[in-house]
C-alpha cells in the first residue's frame, strides 16, 4: 500500500517572502519548451505528488531557486522549521555530442534566425533527435535530483513545486534548457555562425543556378496574405537577456572612435527597449 495510506501528508509551515506561481489553476506553462520540462517530470512523479507540489508552488513554499554552474539550487518551506534544500541536474551533453547538433541545426538557417531573436524553434528537437541525443529529459538517467526532506520518494513535492516554478523561468527563458545541457545562448549562436559561414560560397565559386525571381506584379492580388499559417508560432516579449546582442555579433566598427558603438548606442538602445516592453503590455485605447 502507498505511504499516503497510512500517514496524513504533513501540512507545510507558511512561508513568507517565497515564490509564487503566476499561474493560479490550470498549466503552469505558457510556450511548449516549458510544457516540454513538465512533461518529463511527470514521466517521474506520482500524482499525489505532483497535485501537492502544485499546491507548494502556487502557495509561494518555494523560497528561492537560483541557477548554478552544476543546474539548479531552491530551498522549499516543508512542515519543519528549516526549508529543505533542493538541486537539479540535467545530465550534460558531450562536446562530439554538441557538435553533431550544432551539425544538425546549422543545416536550416530558420532555426538559426529564430534562436537569434530568442525563440525556441518548433522543429528543433528534430535536430537534437538527428544527433541521436534529447534536449529535454527522456531518460531517468538524464534527470539527476535531491531534496532533503525525509520523503522517501524522489522527486517528492518539494522537488515538484521546484519544478513547476522553473517551468514558469523556461517560459521567459528558453535558452536555460541549453544551460543545463552544457551550453550558454552564445556558445550556440558562435558555433551555428561558424558552421554557417563554412557553407557560404567563395567568390571564386560559380553559382549554379541563379536564384528565381517572381515578379512583383504577378504577386499583388495576394500580397498581404501570408504564405504559412502561424499556428505553432510564439511570441515572448522580456528584457533581452544578453544586451545589445545585435552590437556584439557584429563585432567593433573600426570606423568609429573609442569606447565604441556599445558605449555610444547604450542608452539608447535601453530606452528603446523599455518603451518597446511598455508598449507591448499596454492596451490599446
Amino acid at each position: 500500500m502507498p505511504y499516503d495510506y497510512y500517514y496524513k501528508p504533513s501540512k507545510p509551515k507558511e512561508a513568507k517572502d517565497g515564490i509564487k506561481a503566476r499561474s493560479k489553476r490550470g498549466s503552469f506553462a505558457k510556450n511548449w519548451w516549458a510544457q516540454r520540462w513538465i512533461t518529463a517530470l511527470e514521466r517521474l512523479v506520482d500524482s499525489g505528488r505532483l497535485s501537492r507540489g502544485r499546491s507548494y508552488a502556487r502557495k509561494g513554499q518555494v523560497l528561492s531557486i537560483e541557477e548554478t554552474k552544476d543546474g539548479i539550487s531552491a530551498k522549499v518551506q516543508g512542515s519543519r522549521r528549516t526549508p529543505y534544500r533542493i538541486t537539479i541536474q540535467v545530465a550534460p551533453l558531450t562536446d562530439a555530442e554538441w557538435d553533431k547538433v550544432f551539425d544538425a541545426l546549422s543545416e536550416q538557417a530558420i532555426f538559426t534566425a529564430q534562436l537569434l531573436a530568442g525563440e525556441m524553434p518548433q522543429d528543433i528537437e528534430q535536430a537534437f533527435e538527428a544527433a541521436k541525443v534529447n534536449l529535454f529529459p527522456a531518460r531517468r538517467g538524464d534527470l539527476l535530483t535531491d531534496c532533503s526532506c525525509p520523503d522517501y520518494a524522489n522527486p517528492c513535492k518539494h522537488l515538484a513545486a521546484t519544478h513547476y516554478i522553473l517551468a514558469e523561468r523556461f517560459d521567459e527563458d528558453p535558452f536555460l534548457i541549453f544551460r543545463l545541457r552544457g551550453r550558454t545562448q552564445d556558445q550556440v549562436m558562435e558555433a551555428l555562425r561558424e558552421r554557417r559561414a563554412e557553407d557560404l560560397p567563395t567568390a571564386e565559386e560559380d553559382i549554379e543556378e541563379p536564384e528565381t525571381v517572381i515578379p512583383l506584379e504577378t504577386q499583388l492580388d495576394n500580397f498581404w496574405e501570408l504564405s504559412a499559417p502561424l499556428e505553432g508560432f510564439s511570441v515572448s516579449i522580456r528584457p533581452a537577456s544578453i544586451e545589445m546582442s545585435l552590437l556584439k555579433r557584429l563585432g567593433q566598427a573600426n570606423f568609429v572612435p573609442g569606447p565604441g558603438l556599445e558605449a555610444y548606442l547604450g542608452n539608447a538602445y535601453r530606452e528603446i527597449s523599455k518603451k518597446a516592453i511598455e508598449a507591448a503590455f499596454t492596451e490599446d485605447e
